[in-house]
């Protein structure tokens, strides 16, 4: 979200954040699914000598084999410049006066924090003021460290936090940062680096949550106590005000700003998707709000809470329905404390239709709205009059993904993004006094986007199920099967995956502009069940026992695409990360037949052990607990590492991944690699050091793996 406000707890939020019953089968023959007998459970040791020796040479032989192709260099070159182009689209921050953005590039590969007005922005060559130079804050120190942003206290922003990972993982150091003297403070709030929640509560206290030692963490990891950590006193002795049970994912603590009034609420996330929220009130007391476990909390609107609902809600006599925007005064939700019951609780914004509503941001004049039609971005500010909410539409172009980058708290202006396939990224501005957006800055395009079509097809799945699938292909393209296709896909989390440009190289399916696109290729986005393209109802079609569903939407795209005759399996490549990284390598197990290539990017791999590993406990309220038998036999059919065999004909496989990812383990990746090469399957692997679970840090580090995993897709899929 947006608002700086309340980065670090939304931050924390984001990372908690990628049927039919099936009977489990026997393991293959040659393997067994126990933890005993697991042959490669030493690669899980993150940083034991003989692990690191065995990523060692799988990094120099990926080296030999891809690296030394000739498409490599230009692949190379091409995503290098793209990456560090000057005109690439500033992610901006507004903070009072000041716009505040991240930028990397070749003088700057670690990226500098730097800010400008609002009116120098406006201008051709911005003149940036350097908050802060992470290379060189890195060179100093000797750590590499990772910015993972700023947070400011609103409305003068003038006591700031800055999060830094030590190698790009989710844990993080927070220092609090002087914005006029541009320096640390030294005397200020600071904490070692964790996987912490922190975020401001007034100029002088926080809500911290952090590894206070034994029992203060869940079993996912993350803290399980909120504290009140006064300006002056040690950490030691801030003042518990909340703790959750153990097997809880994790609490955090926030205020949410509004000119209306400040809302302190704790919010105790029971499991991945089930939360219960507690506001504390000025005398310290702490009240729990009676909403329904999967609400979610979004922002305060004039002091009335913005509620996000994920499923059907029966509040005495009105029924309020899922994957809509509620509006709440906090004393209506309390059932407890001064005021208790007082206010109102009304619908601001529903789904209808194909239009999908995604979130709710507080403007000033109205509240801000994101929805999805069809997986088309739509932006629309809901306006109150009279006790009723009126909309209107921000006019934005149509046929791509619409993104809220920033909200002003005090005057309701904000920034906003919009990108397609085939347009450059576009930053407008939307003043709160008239909402009519006027464009700021477009990035200059890194391919021709007028040679190419942007098409929407629809796929049957196993269970009758239309699936979605965007296609971006030469305009006349000729149906022969021949045409190099790469298909990316995620299904799961409510992760909608929109359309993206690709010369960004920021979005999660990244490049395919000059890399693929300008070589001939045909790019492919599956909007499989699992996402939240059309709602929670999606997302539920391939949660825990329907997880089978995301499969089979992904293998009716492919075959889809084979019967359409736009590829043939020798030509059709696949690429997933994460939640991704799983559907790929379970689809290359199901359905070898389909696909010639893979790409496999930070996967889950061993789902008999993924709770036990890391973050991997709070997922299962996504995937299942694989300790119970019941639910092991729906997730036994699907997990790779137990899956593999020899001679299924598995297409030839990149992985890619980091080892200082401390959210979903190397040792997934690891040990899948060593089983299929045991198996006799062609394997490249490449681990770089640092980047946490986006497995890069630096530009040239992010160049040097799309230009491997391209030249491991144009290789295998080209005919050349």
């Amino acid at each position: 979200m947006p608002r700086s406000t309340c980065n670090h707890y939304r931050v924390f939020h984001f990372i908690l954040w990628a049927a039919l019953l099936v009977p489990a089968r026997a393991a293959p023959p040659g393997f067994a699914a126990t933890d005993a007998t697991d042959p490669y459970r030493w690669l899980e040791d993150v940083d034991g000598a003989r692990a690191l020796d065995w990523v060692r040479g799988q990094n120099a032989a990926t080296e030999r084999k891809l690296a030394t192709q000739p498409v490599y260099r230009e692949l190379r070159q091409q995503a290098l410049a793209a990456l560090d182009s000057p005109s690439r689209l500033p992610d901006v921050d507004q903070m009072g006066n000041w716009i505040y953005n991240f930028w990397k590039d070749d003088q700057h590969p670690r990226g500098i924090y730097r800010r400008a007005t609002l009116e120098e922005l406006r201008t051709p060559k911005p003149a940036w003021q350097v908050v802060l130079d992470v290379d060189d804050l890195a060179k100093r120190e000797g750590k590499p460290w990772v910015f993972h942003g700023m947070d400011c206290l609103p409305p003068e922003f003038q006591e700031c936090l800055v999060s830094l990972s030590p190698g790009g993982g989710d844990a993080e150091e927070i220092r609090e940062f002087d914005p006029q003297a541009l320096a640390f403070e030294p005397n200020g709030f600071s904490l070692p680096a964790a996987k912490s929640s922190v975020a401001w509560r007034d100029a002088d206290s926080l809500f911290v949550g952090t590894d206070f030692g034994p029992g203060s963490l869940t079993s996912s990891g993350y803290p399980r106590t909120v504290r009140l950590w006064k300006r002056g006193t040690p950490l030691s002795n801030a003042t518990t005000l909340f703790e959750a049970k153990p097997e809880s994912v994790s609490a955090f603590g926030y205020r949410l700003h509004s000119a209306g009034g400040d809302v302190d609420l704790i919010t105790e996330q029971r499991t991945f998707w089930e939360s219960d929220y507690y506001q504390v009130l000025a005398d310290g007391s702490l009240h729990r709000l009676d909403l329904p476990p999967t609400a979610e909390v979004e922002d305060v609107f004039a002091g009335r809470l913005l509620v996000s609902l994920k499923d059907d809600w029966q509040r005495g006599d009105r029924k309020f329905a899922r994957d809509s925007v509620l509006i709440a005064d906090p004393a209506a939700m309390r059932r407890t404390g001064k005021g208790a019951g007082s206010g109102d609780v009304e619908s601001v914004a529903e789904s209808i239709g194909s239009e999908v509503v995604l979130g709710a941001v507080s403007a000033k004049s109205g509240i801000l709205v994101s929805l999805l039609d069809n997986v088309r971005g739509r932006l629309y500010r809901y306006e109150e009059a009279a006790a009723q909410w009126s909309r209107r539409q921000i006019p934005l172009p149509d046929n791509g993904a619409v993104e809220i980058d920033s909200v002003d708290a005090a005057s309701g202006d904000a920034f906003i993004k919009f990108e397609s396939f085939v347009t450059a990224p576009t930053l407008f501005y939307v003043a709160d006094r008239s909402p009519a957006p006027k464009q700021v800055k477009q990035q200059s395009p890194t391919f021709d986007g007028s040679e190419f079509e942007v098409s929407q097809h629809w796929a049957r799945s196993a269970d009758g199920t239309r699936v979605p699938y965007f296609q971006v292909a030469p305009k006349g393209i000729k149906l022969d099967g021949s045409h190099p296709t790469h298909i990316f896909s995620y299904g799961g989390f409510r992760n909608a995956l929109v359309p993206s440009y690709s010369g960004s190289y920021e979005q999660l399916y990244g490049a395919y502009g000059k890399t693929w696109l300008g070589r001939g290729g045909v790019f492919v986005l599956a909007n499989i069940r699992g996402g939240g393209e059309f709602g929670e109802a999606w997302h539920q079609g391939a949660v825990k026992a329907n997880h089978v569903h995301a499969l089979e939407d992904f293998e009716a795209v492919a075959a889809d695409l084979i019967e359409r005759k736009l590829t043939s399996k020798a030509h059709l490549g696949i690429e997933g990360r994460s939640n991704g990284g799983l559907l790929v390598l379970s689809t290359m197990e199901r359905r070898p037949d389909l696909y010639g290539a893979v790409i496999c990017g930070s996967p889950l791999a061993d789902m008999r052990r993924y709770h036990q590993l890391l973050a991997g406990a709070s997922w299962m309220d996504e995937f299942g607990d694989p300790d119970k038998p019941e639910e092991w036999a729906w997730i036994a059919p699907y997990s790779p590492y137990q899956n593999a065999q020899r001679g299924k004909s598995y297409p030839p496989i990149f992985f890619y991944l980091s080892t200082r990812d401390d959210r979903v383990h190397p040792g997934h990746a690891r040990k899948m690699a060593a089983r299929l090469e045991e198996l006799g399957y062609d394997v490249s692997y490449y681990e770089e050091i640092e980047g946490g679970h986006g497995a890069s840090v630096t530009n040239e580090q992010l160049a040097h793996r799309l230009a491997l995993s391209y030249t491991h897709l144009w290789t295998r899929l080209s005919g050349k």
